[in-house]
Formats: structure tokens, sequence, C-alpha cells
């Protein structure tokens, strides 16, 4: 059973992750609207990806006997800026993310080693998150403006979704 500190913090972290898929579906379709295909494809892969992350903190709560309390989602913007300012915005998102987990560690850590056990495997996980997000960052600052480094790297975040989809068997003729 969930002590009343770890069951708060858990749904904290629920939040977070609740907020987070509901922020890159915004992104997603900010950039689809701007004609950014393969930016909307890796943004909606990151917001099924946070969901992910969402399910699993639920069901840790739920086996360990604690109440899940989702709350109201805030509204999300309409306006992400440039596809760099869009991407600014992601990194320092998971940054976020990235010291909330931590602060979460750190206390589980002294009350509860189960739950710090869990929340250790999504701070591992925010390694990659943020090199992700810094390296678009970065490919973006290098693009500075340029259309069509912008869409080469338009299409290369549009491929995240195609590397993990199955392979299609051609039809029979």
């Amino acid at each position: 059973m969930l002590n009343e500190q770890v069951q708060k913090l858990l749904n904290n972290l629920i939040q977070i992750e609740h907020v987070s898929t509901t922020l890159y579906l915004a992104m997603s379709a900010y950039m689809a609207n701007r004609n950014y295909t393969g930016m909307s494809i890796w943004l909606r892969a990151q917001s099924d990806e946070e969901r992910l992350h969402l399910l699993k903190l639920i069901t840790y709560v739920t086996d360990r006997g604690g109440i899940v309390e989702l709350q109201a989602l805030p509204a999300q913007p309409t306006d992400y800026g440039t596809p760099l300012e869009t991407f600014q915005k992601v990194l320092g998102h998971e940054q976020f993310v990235t010291n909330s987990y931590r602060q979460a560690y750190d206390f589980a850590n002294q009350v509860d080693q189960q739950t710090a056990v869990i929340i250790q495997e999504f701070l591992r996980e925010q390694i990659d998150e943020e090199a992700q997000a810094q390296t678009i960052v970065d490919r973006l600052k290098l693009a500075q403006e340029n259309p069509a480094a912008l869409l080469i790297l338009d299409q290369e975040l549009g491929q995240r979704n195609a590397a993990a989809a199955p392979a299609v068997a051609p039809a029979g003729g």
C-alpha cells in the first residue's frame, strides 16, 4: 500500500505526463498546420510515448493499492512559433520533466525504495528525451531558416514512425 505522500507524488507525476501528452499533441497539430509533416509525426510519436508513461504510472499506483487522481488539463497554446522555437519549448519541457522526476526520486528514495526504482527508470529515459530534443534544437539552429535544410530535417524527423512501423507486405496480383 502506498503512503499518502508517495501517492500524492505519483499523482503529480501522472499529471505531468498527462500534460506532456496533450502538449506534444497540440504541437503536432501546429506543425501539421504549417506543413512540417515530419515534425508533426515526431511530435505525435512523442505524445504517444508520454501517454505510455502516463499509463505505466497509473498501473503502478493501482497495483500498489493507491488511488489515481486525474486532474483537469490546462488548455494548450495554438501557436508555438518557428520550428526552432517549438523544439526549444520541447527541450525546456523535457528539462522540467527531468527535474520533476529527480525531485520525486530524491523523496521516494528516502521513504519507499520500490517507488524509487520505478522513478529511476523514468529518469534514465529522460537522458535520451533531453538528448533528442537538444539534437533537434542544435540542427534547427544550423538550418538558420534555410528552407532546404528545414525540409530535409523535417523529412528525417518524419522517419521516427516509419522506423517503428511494421513492414507492410505487398499486395498480391
